[in-house]
């Protein structure tokens, strides 16, 4: 009887410390709390991809506003003694072709200094609160454009404008990619990227219905409400995290074990070091991260991604590709309404671009995840579908009937569109997890200065020489030819996806699991994997 009691007091007594647990009893402890008691609940994968969807189609509604008829205008022309006051921006400003096209380019100037800071910041700071900064400076500066008085006040507006659109598009596509299912990756920045020309074609129409019922200035004020319920969701969103970072609170909670560990157990723990000197090793190691210059770390980081030859060629094609298309983009309701006549060029280019955009853009995602996402795969759609997207666009340049023009342009645009899923797969998967919002930033930057920007006014310097719309949109359609060229020998180059490579390699478990997205959707899924295992 004694013995049996003694047996049953044995059980219920609480084991004794262990003074030398292993490493992986250390991880256990650490992975089996949050070391983060506010965690979002409501931001799910598919929210989060609404949110960046609608934000980034604002950006994009913006660009089509202010290339619309109804917002850009026409210049003021004399004819015989004639002479017409003009509309809108180009109207009241008195621009020629050539200004014009520099004002839609002048967002590249806050896009070409910001976006790298950003992705630095990203490093350190929470990068909601970033998104939340740079879209409180583009509201502010689209407000500047509904009130500028002339040229270079809403050129410097302008420039602002690239300010938001750079702390948001370097971190959104690292977010969607760490949180969307891995069978959907290229789906879902399907999606996101088909607010790019969804955007564009709903400021068309946006633009062009509120610059001839109202003004143009109302426009850019109607932009700065619908942006703001979102300004204030980036200052107020809970902490979200990428992959591959460890910000403030989850480098505290690696240098402080008795945080981690449940039930608020008072844990005394040591391996083959000291707790001491395990919290002075991550300490040295935060702190020589922290000590180092942030402009030689970007510099670094950008001497990685010019070295990497897949990344290079997939960026030197997305700029021929981006010369095209924010040239149709800005001066396609232009070329069309005197090629064609078509007195309602805003909604029918609008509508074009709005069907085809979408189909376009989830179907290359689709097609790709299909394929199996490899980037090899990737390079052989982008250019299969530029080639053929490009064929198709030249021939409806050169058609003069205009329901020709219509059925064709609609099919180039189709499969040209289809390319923004793939070509941001790449551009995220060549790349280690650290450097993809740095990734994303150089080539945002890359495809803007060297593409859409000398673009626009170079197409404007075209047309004021030749003086013939048509020839000016054969010439732009062909340079298409060169990015399908760029694409296809990407087919042949080594390519790796590192997508996991510093998880693996580089990153421990406990690290890990603190940078892991702290989204309620993904925690379920990571904890039924575990569960099965």
């Amino acid at each position: 009887m004694e013995k049996e009691e003694e047996k049953a007091a044995s059980l219920e007594a609480p084991k004794p410390k262990d003074p030398n647990p292993s490493v992986a009893e250390i991880e256990m402890a650490r992975n089996s709390v949050s070391w983060d008691p506010a965690k979002p609940s409501w931001f799910t994968p598919k929210r989060l991809l609404a949110i960046f969807c609608v934000i980034n189609m604002l950006n994009y509604m913006d660009r089509g506003a202010i290339a619309s008829n109804g917002v850009n205008g026409s210049r003021r022309t004399c004819t015989d003694g004639t002479c017409t006051s003009g509309s809108g921006i180009q109207g009241d400003f008195n621009l020629s072709n050539f200004e014009d096209g520099v004002l839609s380019s002048a967002f590249t100037v806050g896009l070409l200094v910001a976006s790298p800071i950003f992705a630095s910041l990203a490093k350190s700071l929470n990068p909601f609160r970033l998104i939340g900064v740079g879209l409180s400076v583009w509201t502010v500066a689209v407000i500047g454009c509904g009130f500028s008085r002339d040229f270079w006040s809403i050129t410097i507006c302008r420039m602002l404008v690239g300010v938001g659109e750079a702390s948001f598009i370097s971190l959104a596509a690292p977010f969607i990619d760490d949180n969307a299912p891995v069978s959907q990756k290229t789906a879902w920045l399907g999606i996101f990227y088909m607010c790019i020309p969804t955007g564009y074609a709903i400021g068309y129409v946006y633009g062009g219905l509120v610059g001839d019922h109202f003004s143009w200035r109302y426009a850019f004020f109607g932009e700065a409400i619908l942006m703001f319920p979102f300004v204030v969701l980036g200052f107020v969103m809970k902490p979200l995290q990428l992959k591959g970072f460890a910000h403030t609170e989850s480098k505290k909670a690696l240098t402080d074990i008795e945080t981690v560990l449940p039930e608020g157990q008072d844990v005394e723990v040591t391996t083959d070091k000291s707790h001491a000197s395990m919290k002075e090793e991550i300490d040295n190691k935060n702190s020589n991260k922290s000590s180092k210059s942030k402009d030689s770390n970007i510099l670094k980081d950008v001497k990685v991604l010019l070295v990497d030859k897949v990344y290079i060629i997939n960026v030197l094609g997305y700029i021929a590709y981006t010369f095209v298309i924010g040239a149709y983009s800005y001066w396609g309701p232009k070329a069309g309404r005197s090629i064609y006549n078509m007195s309602d060029a805003d909604m029918i280019f609008g509508g074009i671009t709005v069907v085809c955009g979408i189909l376009g853009t989830i179907a290359g995602g689709y097609i790709l995840d299909y394929m199996n996402s490899t980037i090899s795969n990737a390079f052989k759609l982008l250019s299969v579908a530029t080639f053929f997207g490009t064929i198709f666009c030249f021939v409806a340049f050169c058609n003069k009937s205009l329901y020709a023009f219509h059925a064709l342009f609609s099919v180039g645009e189709l499969l040209v569109f289809a390319i923004q899923g793939p070509v941001n797969y790449i551009s995220l998967h060549c790349v280690k997890p650290s450097l993809r919002p740095l990734s994303m930033a150089v080539s945002t930057v890359s495809i803007h200065v060297f593409g859409d920007v000398p673009s626009s006014p170079l197409v404007g310097v075209l047309q004021d020489h030749v003086n013939n719309w048509r020839e000016t949109a054969l010439i732009l359609t062909a340079i298409l030819f060169a990015a399908a060229l760029m694409w296809f020998i990407g087919i042949f180059l080594p390519s790796v996806d590192r997508f996991n490579e510093e998880s693996e390699h580089q990153v421990t478990r406990i690290e890990r699991s603190n940078t892991t997205p702290l989204l309620e959707e993904r925690k379920e899924e990571t904890t039924e994997t575990s569960a099965q295992s």
